[in-house]
């Protein structure tokens, strides 16, 4: 069984969106990341901060989802990681209400000694500076490295930026992170510039539209399933970042063609977090509901047509 290091958040969330509001929710990005890649029977751990005031049900849940938690470091005097956040009625653009880093502000992770030769590392939106010392402790290099990172982190700190992303092999953005980091507004040119900065692997996410996978001169585009109603879209691109890595670690497999599949499933998972506010929906959901909707997404893109 493949071994998955998770870098991230393990958070509280406080959101609104138009069809209602939370108090302080179970949130951060190695939670989403860690509920998507359990689905695939890895063996994962989680290296993350929390404070005092984490309960230890959400421990509890996350252990219960045979992800392992010896690398999330409790400070017992400090507070948990909190994020608020408004979205307009559009779903895709959000006003940031809060940002309480607490723990995360002196947050040294530690992978825990028996993932430090782990086959794949998530590497989940944090300073790069963070992110490079999980990459510092790998006693072994690992088959994959994917990379997570925001517009943020290229406002503060972009030369660390660029010099984590020498050593990863994949970067998952959205589009606008994509055309900032390059300054350009094509995305092919956008992802042929990235590929100059290091990742071999360039998946762009466009939200309701779908994503884009990029290696050398090959493109591969997946739609997002449409949904009926969409509650909150917070946890989406960790949620598929988690089963991009998850099926990539279960697999073994990390070809292009094999990532067009990663692409799939991590859509998929996508699509069932933005149901309910926070993990509530990735809490409960069921493989035998992933295959189904693995197979909606089949008849979604699937079609038969003679080229004369």
């Amino acid at each position: 069984m493949s071994k998955l290091v998770i870098v991230g958040t393990v958070a509280f969330d406080a959101i609104e969106t138009p069809f209602g509001k939370t108090d302080k929710i179970l949130g951060g990005a190695a939670t989403f990341i860690g509920l998507a890649a359990s689905h695939f029977n890895v063996d994962s751990a989680a290296v993350s901060v929390v404070g005092g005031d984490f309960p230890q049900k959400y421990l509890d849940l996350l252990s219960n989802r045979n992800i392992n938690i010896d690398g999330v470091e409790i400070v017992k005097e400090g507070k948990t990681f909190f994020w608020s956040g408004r979205y307009h009625n559009d779903m895709n653009s959000r006003d940031t209400l809060a940002t309480e880093l607490n723990v995360l502000a002196d947050f040294n992770p530690v992978v825990p000694e028996a993932y430090k030769n782990a086959e794949v590392v998530m590497l989940g939106n944090l300073h790069p500076i963070v992110q490079m010392g999980v990459l510092d402790q790998m006693t072994t290099k690992p088959k994959l490295t994917i990379l997570d990172t925001m517009n943020f982190w290229m406002d503060c700190a972009l030369d660390d930026l660029h010099n984590v992303m020498k050593k990863i092999d994949v970067i998952t953005i959205n589009d606008e992170e994509a055309r900032q980091l390059t300054g350009e507004y094509s995305l092919v040119v956008a992802a042929r510039k990235i590929h100059e900065m290091g990742p071999k692997y360039v998946v762009i996410k466009k939200g309701e539209h779908g994503a884009l996978l990029f290696h050398d001169d090959h493109m591969f585009y997946a739609p997002a399933l449409p949904l009926e109603e969409v509650f909150d879209p917070t946890g989406a691109g960790d949620t598929f970042a988690g089963g991009f890595a998850g099926y990539l670690a279960k697999t073994e497999d990390y070809s292009f063609e094999n990532m067009k599949n990663a692409v799939i499933y991590g859509s998929t998972l996508a699509s069932f977090c933005v149901e309910k506010f926070g993990t509530e929906r990735m809490v409960d959901l069921e493989n035998s509901e992933v295959h189904k909707r693995m197979q909606q997404f089949k008849q979604l893109t699937q079609f038969n047509i003679e080229l004369s």
